[in-house]
């Protein structure tokens, strides 16, 4: 009868050990989610700030050599990414090729300039720094002008804050909402613990040594939830690769590497402050209130 009865008992311990991993690993996976958003959308941004191109357009009596002089000009300096020279005849077959038509011969002449494409940085591609760009780059005497579309840089802008402001907002109600889950989780698996505690007061333990295997067990499921939650965003990221390939050109292995040791150490500070708090609760609490 007795082994039966210990048998239930570890039955019921066991299962409550399943249910807390499982809670917070499930809470973990959702922070992890929010973070590979994050990671994302970030990553997006960059994408297509990166992407905002200006055309520097050359003057026709400018020199090959003096235009490729100009490009390596601009691509030392540290807000520019990328340039590419791309001279009238090249210019002239791109167009060719959209028209469908030789309109050189059409028009007996070659309207077009050669120009340099340029890209800037994410961190760069601001309004003021294309006009800054723009000024500096025509008083260049081979340079016509320089062109960008205005519009296009203010939209990008300023839908990349709001989605920035909207997703932080979101990230922080959804980490207190996570925490207090887990807190809530713990707590419930302590309050099972509450007579066993009594107990062990009555004896004579010391707090410490009563906290001690309480924040040991915490802190080891805290690492199994974490474990377990980054398993499930390994498979959700290798199903997206299945699913989206250019995703991979957005992706940076060091970020991945880094949330999963951020959603490692969430899980272990929580766990261990969460369980430190509610047994110190049930350390000092009156015995009357043991049964509510």
């Amino acid at each position: 009868m007795a082994r039966k009865e210990d048998r239930f008992i570890r039955r019921r311990l066991n299962g409550a050990y399943i249910t807390t991993i499982v809670s917070i690993a499930l809470v973990l996976f959702a922070i992890g989610l929010l973070g590979m958003l994050l990671l994302h959308a970030q990553k997006l941004s960059d994408f297509v700030k990166e992407n905002i191109a200006f055309s520097v357009y050359m003057n026709k009596n400018a020199k090959e050599a003096d235009i490729i002089q100009l490009q390596k000009k601009l691509d030392a300096m540290d807000y520019i990414k990328s340039t590419e020279y791309i001279d009238e005849n090249a210019a002239a077959a791109s167009f060719t090729k959209i028209l469908g038509e030789d309109f050189v011969k059409t028009i007996g002449y070659n309207p077009l300039h050669s120009y340099i494409e340029v890209h800037l940085k994410a961190e760069f591609a601001e309004l003021q720094n294309f006009d800054q760009i723009k000024a500096d780059l025509e008083k260049n005497e081979n340079v016509k002008e320089v062109d960008y579309q205005r519009s296009l840089v203010t939209l990008v802008n300023e839908n990349v804050k709001k989605i920035s402001i909207v997703l932080l907002a979101f990230s922080v109600l959804l980490l207190i909402i996570a925490t207090t889950l887990i807190n809530n989780t713990i707590r419930l698996s302590v309050y099972s613990k509450r007579f066993l505690i009594r107990s062990m007061q009555l004896v004579g333990a010391t707090e410490r040594f009563i906290r001690k295997p309480f924040l040991i067990t915490s802190v080891v499921h805290g690492l199994i939830a974490s474990l377990l939650s980054t398993i499930g965003l390994g498979v959700v990221i290798w199903f997206a690769r299945q699913e989206i390939p250019d995703i991979i050109t957005l992706q940076q292995i060091d970020l991945f590497l880094m949330l999963f040791a951020s959603v490692f150490i969430i899980g272990f500070i929580i766990s261990w402050i969460s369980t430190y708090f509610a047994v110190r609760k049930f350390l000092r609490v009156k015995i009357d209130y043991l049964y509510y």
